[in-house]
């Protein structure tokens, strides 16, 4: 698996010191994530170099590096700690209170009037309080990125990462709930005795199959938005990257025969997302017998990994495994997307140079180009549940956003979010969800 390895390198300030530098980082076979320049301060320069490597990568290139004649060795950089240092979120008042009146009035004895409010009708909590507005973000840490079942606390990183982006991006409050259940009743039972907190609940990071079992029970039970994000977001941002690919290919997506090689929660979801949006052919494959007979359940067929490769238009690949696809298997034309994190399937580059006409993989088509306008779109509709119509909505939203040859936008760009959530909002509207 591949994490970041961030080097602290100080090098004479002469030409070609850095370059020397760099060379014996491509000699060990390692491309570069970043490059800044901290400091120079008389006649050296002192670099943060940010690098991607497998934990079995030789680290001997630091020892190299030091031996070189223009350039030292520093150490490696904390930044990603720091970034991490005393957690990513906060909560904050959203009113300033500065005067005793003000305390009066948003505690005691003001807020004695909105509770009995809220007693009289419920429905005005959404109003008076932050509800409509918050979603909880619930994971039991089974399924973590690629890392796999590491515990719901070491996974808190993750549910706070969502939060702070939930923050930024389109102004609504995410709150991680930790849960160490696995038992999907049990862990049904647990989300639906505090959802009564929260305006929306965004599953994260649950092992398939429990994850499939935890979502309809919390969906059938709760009268409020509830998605395994790493099913039903991940569908529509692969479904939103589908439609441009297939729109520069001159194809019918409807009309491709697709292949999904892993149906784990992302792979599933992806297969019904683009079967509710029209597509008849979807092949499938995975270790896992049950795993195949769901997809066969859902309209597609189960066929080895090298059949799938051999019929497949559009590749989709959702495996965690490295290196999984090998370069003699893509065929000129086909669309590859490897999206396991951190390590995909096959490198996009690799198959692109073995002919596929596009491809990408988890780095660029990422659910957070999907579940911050989701869950916002379906707060402001007070939507009940998420239909098919918001997912493809949010997708066909996010594929018209892209620009030039991406397959997706730039998950930074706020008014992406913002027009995802309003296409969502109406989606509800017109589905009458809301």
């Amino acid at each position: 698996m591949k994490i970041p390895e961030i080097l602290i390198v100080e090098t004479v300030h002469q030409p070609g010191s850095l370059a020397k530098v760099l060379q014996v980082i491509a000699d060990a076979g390692l491309a570069i994530e970043h490059l800044t320049a901290l400091r120079r301060d008389q006649g050296r320069t002192l670099w943060e170099i940010t690098l991607e490597m497998d934990e079995e990568a030789d680290r001997s290139l630091y020892e190299r590096i030091g031996q070189l004649p223009t350039a030292r060795f520093v150490g490696k950089s904390d930044r990603v700690f720091n970034r991490h240092r005393g957690g990513k979120i906060r909560t904050v008042a959203s009113l300033p209170i500065n005067t005793r009146q003000v305390l009066r009035d948003v505690y005691t004895p003001g807020v004695a009037r909105v509770c009995l409010a809220i007693q009289k009708d419920p429905q005005a909590a959404l109003e008076f309080t932050a509800l409509g507005r918050t979603v909880a973000i619930v994971t039991n840490g089974t399924a973590v990125l690629g890392l796999g079942n590491i515990g719901a606390l070491a996974g808190l990183p993750v549910m706070e990462g969502k939060a702070a982006l939930f923050a930024d991006l389109v102004g609504i409050n995410g709150v991680p709930i930790l849960i160490n259940e696995t038992q999907p009743a049990r862990v049904a039972d647990i989300v639906a005795g505090i959802e009564t907190s929260f305006g929306a609940i965004q599953l994260e990071d649950f092992a398939a199959p429990e994850c499939f079992e935890i979502e309809q029970l919390l969906q059938a039970r709760l009268q409020k938005p509830v998605l395994h994000d790493d099913q039903h977001g991940t569908a529509v941002v692969t479904l939103a990257a589908l439609i441009n690919a297939a729109r520069r290919s001159d194809v019918n997506l409807c009309h491709s025969t697709v292949g999904q090689i892993g149906l784990g929660a992302a792979g599933s979801g992806i297969v019904r997302l683009l079967r509710a949006y029209g597509v008849q052919r979807v092949l499938g494959t995975d270790r896992n017998p049950n795993a195949v007979t769901r997809l066969i359940a859902l309209g597609g067929e189960g066929v080895t990994l090298e059949s799938l490769m051999q019929r497949a238009d559009i590749v989709i690949a959702t495996t965690g495994v490295k290196g999984l696809i090998r370069p003699q298997w893509v065929r000129k034309g086909q669309v590859i997307l490897a999206l396991s994190n951190p390590d995909p399937e096959i490198e996009p580059l690799v198959a692109r140079e073995q002919g596929a006409a596009f491809a990408a993989d988890g780095k660029g088509i990422n659910n957070v180009l999907a579940f911050p306008g989701l869950f916002k779109g379906a707060l402001e509709a007070r939507a009940r549940r998420f239909s098919d119509a918001m997912l493809m909505a949010a997708a066909d939203t996010i594929a018209a956003f892209a620009r030039g040859d991406e397959l997706v936008p730039d998950p930074l760009d706020k008014a992406l979010h913002e027009q995802v959530a309003a296409a969502v909002r109406a989606a509800a509207d017109a589905t009458a969800v809301s």
